[in-house]
């Protein structure tokens, strides 16, 4: 009896790809299989037609040669082979299920990827804004060094599992299914240790403070992430180790508060400057700058410094330095230095020398005004 094309049997293009070819079969799998036909010798052909057709288009070498020479190439290099009703299932749910239970490591040892790590670094404004270098320690697990990573004495190594065979994994049986899991006895290692590490008691990990250097780089800012690969816990079975995010706090500074790129800052001024004009020196991250105040400066007026801020870590043009005039006013005086404010005060009376204080003023007597009447 003349065998079907294989493609047509699994209701896929030439040109399919693996996972289509695999979807199609576990849906016609589903379909036909004997248990759920049972005594229906058609559905069981068919079956045993899908099963051999996803045998040889998942195979990339009897692909190529079916592809080229057809039924008649598999017959002479022995491409066909047996059938399993239960292997056949076993397959279909080993490729559904399989990575979830190994971690995708289907047919080999279980290894676990390390835990992230999480570690908070706080830092001066200066430190942030133009970049730093520092060394952290953080608790984590490592390597055990004494047994490499093994578990097993000095002297000793990690017998196979005979329950899995050093697979780290067994399948089980359930009604029709066939579902892999974690072996047992090895808990998907795939060795058994028989003597172990008085280190780290088998576990080829341990607890330890493991020292870090931290490159910041210029611009960071409260809330900011710095992830460094590989520095997280070692894995489990040989896996990969997880990764560290240092997660920024800037202090609060002295003088300066941050805003995004631009920062800010009261300048104390005296009275007499302020009234009659002159200049202050204003610090910054980088040095001096000189403000000019103009006469009859209020308090509260703003003065931007262009580009003395701070430039954005991802980017971007450096902000700006807003300083804000606080008026100060003198204390700890003298009897003279009184009573010169007493007749400089006077002095203010006769003329219009307080436009806030007389709008101020103006505004109340409105405000009251209009509430009685």
């Amino acid at each position: 009896m003349a065998k079907s094309d294989f493609y047509k049997v699994l209701d896929v293009p030439k040109g399919a790809t693996e996972a289509d070819i695999k979807k199609s079969y576990r849906r016609l799998a589903m379909k036909y299989h004997p248990d759920r036909n049972p005594d229906d010798p058609e559905s069981e052909h068919k079956f045993k037609e899908a099963k051999e057709a996803y045998e040889i288009l998942t195979n990339a070498q009897k692909r190529a040669i079916y592809d080229q020479y057809g039924h008649a190439g598999l017959d002479q290099r022995g491409g066909g082979g047996g059938f399993s009703a239960g292997e056949a299932f076993g397959d279909i749910f080993g490729e559904m299920f399989g990575d979830i239970f190994s971690g995708g490591q289907r047919g080999r040892t279980q290894v676990f990827r390390g835990a992230d790590l999480r570690f908070e670094l706080e830092l001066d404004l200066e430190q942030a804004v133009f970049g730093t270098k520092t060394e952290i320690k953080i608790p984590t697990l490592v390597e055990c060094k004494p047994c490499k990573g093994s578990g097993a004495a000095k002297g000793s190594t990690p017998k196979t599992c005979d329950t899995c065979a050093g697979q780290g994994q067994v399948r089980v049986q359930q009604s029709i299914f066939t579902i892999q899991q974690p072996c047992p006895r090895c808990k998907g290692r795939g060795k058994i240790v028989s003597n172990p590490c008085d280190d780290c008691y088998g576990q080829g990990r341990i607890r330890a403070d493991k020292a870090i250097s931290v490159t910041v780089p210029a611009g960071v800012d409260t809330g900011d992430r710095i992830r460094l690969n590989g520095e997280g816990e070692v894995g489990r079975n040989g896996g990969p180790t997880g990764d560290l995010y240092v997660e920024v706090r800037v202090r609060e500074h002295a003088i300066f508060e941050r805003e995004g790129s631009h920062l800010s800052c009261e300048v104390p001024v005296s009275f007499a400057t302020a009234a009659l004009g002159g200049s202050v020196n204003v610090p910054t991250l980088d040095g001096e700058v000189v403000i000019k105040v103009p006469i009859e400066t209020q308090s509260g007026r703003v003065f931007r410094v262009r580009d003395k801020g701070v430039t954005p870590v991802r980017g971007g043009a450096a902000g700006d330095l807003f300083c804000r005039v606080v008026i100060e006013t003198p204390v700890s005086l003298n009897a003279e230095q009184r009573e010169l404010l007493r007749r400089f005060e006077a002095a203010l009376q006769l003329g219009s020398h307080k436009p806030r204080e007389q709008t101020f003023f103006a505004g109340v007597k409105k405000f009251f005004t209009g509430a009685i009447s």
